[in-house]
């Protein structure tokens, strides 16, 4: 799944958090715009003490990942408007809490994973290279 290709992206400042590193070092990009993801809905995988699923990953999740998180008890494909949250399909951006990526992970369900939108407090839980093996493919 890595893919070691080389790419150059011309970002505006407001695809990019100063504040916030990623898990290469270099500054937090944004995740999502559409729709708005992340724990505070700016489009990026912050946290704060009060998140208390630690929303840091930045995904492209699957229909294979949508299935198992459902099945374990966490419908992520069913809007729930209260919450601001519109329902992901197949190909959706989200910040995912870095837990239920690592049990997806574990039973062979995880998601593609953006690096450069993926909060550094990630490699608090799991490694870069683990990481790294799920990084999105450039097309």
């Amino acid at each position: 799944m890595c893919n070691h290709s080389f790419y150059f992206l011309t970002l505006d400042k407001s695809m990019i958090k100063n504040n916030e590193l990623n898990i290469l070092g270099t500054a937090l990009e944004l995740c999502c715009e559409d729709p708005k993801t992340g724990y505070f809905r700016d489009g990026f995988c912050r946290t704060t003490q009060e998140d208390s699923g630690t929303h840091i990953l930045c995904a492209v999740v699957t229909q294979e990942f949508l299935d198992y998180t459902k099945s374990q008890g966490n419908d992520l494909s069913t809007p729930m408007p209260q919450w601001n949250f519109p329902g992901l399909k197949s190909g959706s951006k989200w910040c995912l809490c870095i837990d239920r990526w690592l049990d997806a992970e574990s039973a062979g369900k995880a998601p593609f994973v953006v690096l450069e939108a993926t909060n550094i407090k990630a490699l608090d839980y799991t490694t870069l290279e683990l990481l790294r093996n799920y990084e999105l493919p450039v097309i």
